[in-house]
C-alpha cells in the first residue's frame, strides 16, 4: 500500500513568478499543434547535445636542448665518475651496478651551438625510438649499404653469436684470449675520473711502468684517448649494462659524454682535433645503439651535429679543424661516426654524406681503386684502404670494377705491420670475404697474437713489434693496443656488408 510522503520544501519550493511562467508555457505547449511541439523538442535536444563537449587532449610541448641545458643531462653531468686507484676485473655474475636516474629525452629538438663553427643549420627532431628495432639499412634516409642485423652490430649481441662468428670467420682461441687480455690492460690504465690518457704516467696504477712510445712534445687529448680505449669494449659487445666491466664503462661513457655536453657538441679539448671528434661520435652512437640508454641519446646527437657543421662547405671533407679542407684519413673517422649514428637511429643529414662522397671523388685515382690524402696525386696503401671502406658504406657493390681492383691491390700487399693501414684493410677484406680474406686473416691474426706483450705491467698491450703508423707518434701504446684489439674483433665487430644478411641498398643522392 502506497504511503504519501510530504515533499521537502527546501528541495521543491518554486517562486510564484516561476509558477506563473511555467503555467503560461504549459498553456502554449498544450494549444500548439503537434508538429510545432515535435520541432521544439528536437531543437532543445540538439542544443543540449551541442553543449556536451569533451575536454580536448593536452598536447605535450616539445622540449628543446640548447647549450647549457642541464635539466635533461644531469645524469651525466653530476654522476660521480671517480674510481679507486685499483680497478679489479669484475665478475659480471656478481657485480651490482647502481645506475643513476635515467632521464628520458622524448620528442626533443637538439640544437648545437658549437663555439668555433656556425650555428646548426637545422634543428634535429628526435622521436622516442628507444624500443624500436632498427632496420638493417637506413643510413641517411637509406644512405648506404649497412649489412647485417641491426646495421652490422648483431655479431656482438651475445657470447654464443661471437663464438660462432669467430669459428666461421677465421678467429681462434688464442685471438680471443688476446682480446680479453687487451681489455684488462685498458681497465688497469683507466684514470680515477673515468677517462684515459695517452700519457701513461698519469695513470695511478701505471705511473710509467709501461713505455709510452709517443712524442712527449705532443699535447694531451683526453677525448681521443678515452674514445680509443672504449671502442674495443663496444666491439666486444660489452657496455655499461652488459659484460664484466659495467662499472668502469659507466664511468668512461660518463666522462666522454660530459665532455661532449660541456662543449655543446664539441667533444675534444686541448690537444684534440676532428679526429678525436669522429672517434667520440662512434663511441657515443654505438654505446647508445647497444644499450638504448636514453642518457646517451642527446650527447651522441650533439657530437654528430658538430661533425656535420664542421664539414668543409666547399670540398665536403674534414681535417683537423672545423671547415678546413679535408683529408682522407679524417674523412674516414667522420663517416664511420655518421654511419654509427645512423645505426642508432640518430639524425644524419643526407646532404652531409653526399658532400663526403664528392670529396672522395676528388681524391680518387684509377676510377676509385686508389685514394690520395688531400688530392689524387698521393695514393698510398693506408689511404686506399680508408677510401675503399668508405665506398663500401656509401653503397658500392661487391662487383664494382674499382672496388675489385682496389681489394686485389690491398690483398697483394698483405698486412704491413702498419696498424693504421691494417685496421682499415682488415675490415675491407673481411667484408669482401673469399680466399683473399682467408690468406690476409691468417697472417694478420697470428702476427698480432705473437707480438702482444705477455709480461709485467705491459701484459695485454701492443707496441714493440708493431708499427702504429699514422698517429702512433702522438698516441703511443694506448693507440696501438686499441687498433690491435679491434682488428682481432673483426669477426663480430661488424658483420660482412656483402654477406647473406646484408641489405643491398644504396645511398640516395
Amino acid at each position: 500500500m502506497a504511503t504519501d510522503t510530504a515533499p521537502d520544501d527546501s528541495t521543491f519550493a518554486v517562486a510564484p513568478a516561476s509558477l506563473s511562467a511555467a503555467a503560461a508555457l504549459g498553456g502554449v505547449v498544450k494549444n500548439a499543434p503537434a508538429w510545432a511541439v515535435s520541432l521544439l523538442v528536437h531543437v532543445i535536444v540538439l542544443l543540449s547535445l551541442a553543449l556536451i563537449v569533451s575536454q580536448p587532449p593536452q598536447q605535450e610541448k616539445a622540449r628543446v636542448i640548447v647549450s647549457g641545458a642541464p635539466e635533461t643531462l644531469d645524469a651525466f653531468e653530476d654522476f660521480d665518475a671517480s674510481l679507486p686507484d685499483d680497478l679489479p676485473v669484475i665478475d659480471q655474475t656478481t657485480d651490482e651496478v647502481v645506475m643513476t636516474d635515467v632521464v628520458p629525452v622524448d620528442n626533443v629538438q637538439v640544437v648545437s651551438t658549437a663555439e668555433d663553427v656556425d650555428a646548426a643549420p637545422i634543428a634535429v627532431e628526435l622521436s622516442d625510438f628507444g624500443t624500436e628495432t632498427a632496420a638493417p639499412a637506413d643510413m641517411l634516409a637509406t644512405v648506404g649499404a649497412i649489412g647485417g642485423t641491426a646495421g652490422g652490430l648483431g655479431g656482438r649481441a651475445s657470447a654464443a653469436m661471437r663464438n660462432q662468428l669467430v669459428a666461421t670467420g677465421g678467429g681462434s682461441s688464442q685471438s680471443e684470449a688476446a682480446v680479453e687480455a687487451g681489455l684488462k690492460w685498458f681497465i688497469q690504465h683507466q684514470l680515477p675520473d673515468g677517462g684515459w690518457s695517452f700519457n701513461l704516467k698519469e695513470c695511478p696504477n701505471c705511473k710509467g711502468q709501461c713505455s709510452e712510445g709517443r712524442d712527449k712534445g705532443v699535447g694531451e687529448d683526453r677525448c681521443g684517448a678515452t674514445a680509443l680505449a672504449l671502442l674495443p669494449f663496444l666491439g666486444r659487445g660489452y657496455t655499461h649494462k652488459e659484460g664484466p666491466y659495467k662499472r668502469q664503462l659507466e664511468a668512461g661513457l660518463t666522462f666522454l659524454a660530459g665532455m661532449t655536453v660541456k662543449g655543446n657538441g664539441k667533444a675534444y679539448d686541448k690537444g684534440g682535433n676532428m679526429y678525436s671528434q669522429g672517434l667520440a661520435g662512434i663511441v657515443l652512437s654505438e654505446g647508445y645503439a647497444m644499450s638504448q640508454d636514453k642518457r646517451l641519446q642527446a650527447p651522441a646527437q650533439l657530437a654528430l651535429n658538430y661533425i656535420m657543421q664542421a664539414q668543409d662547405p666547399v670540398g665536403g671533407g674534414w681535417r683537423y679543424a672545423p671547415k678546413q679542407p679535408g683529408d682522407t684519413s679524417a674523412v674516414g673517422w667522420q663517416l664511420m661516426a655518421l654511419k654509427s649514428g645512423n645505426m642508432a637511429f640518430l639524425q644524419v643529414n643526407p646532404l652531409t654524406v653526399k658532400k663526403a662522397s664528392a670529396f672522395l671523388d676528388s681524391v680518387q685515382s684509377d676510377d676509385g681503386a686508389a685514394y690520395g690524402y688531400i688530392d689524387a696525386k698521393t695514393p698510398g696503401p693506408a689511404r686506399n684502404a680508408v677510401g675503399l671502406l668508405c665506398r663500401m658504406y656509401l653503397g658500392w657493390k661487391k662487383n664494382h670494377p674499382a672496388m675489385e681492383r682496389g681489394v686485389v691491390n690491398l690483398a697483394k700487399g698483405g698486412p704491413s705491420n702498419d696498424l693504421y693501414h691494417d685496421y682499415y684493410a682488415t675490415q675491407v677484406l673481411h667484408h669482401m670475404e673469399g680466399e683473399s680474406w682467408v690468406s690476409w686473416n691468417n697472417t694478420m691474426r697470428d702476427m698480432l697474437v705473437s707480438t702482444q706483450a705477455k709480461k709485467g705491467h705491459e701484459a695485454g698491450s701492443w707496441f714493440e713489434g708493431v708499427n702504429g703508423g699514422h698517429g702512433a707518434d702522438a698516441a703511443g701504446r694506448l693507440y696501438c693496443t686499441s687498433l690491435s684489439t679491434m682488428i682481432l674483433e673483426v669477426y663480430y665487430r661488424h658483420l660482412p656488408i656483402y654477406g647473406q644478411q646484408s641489405v643491398e641498398e644504396e645511398f640516395k643522392e
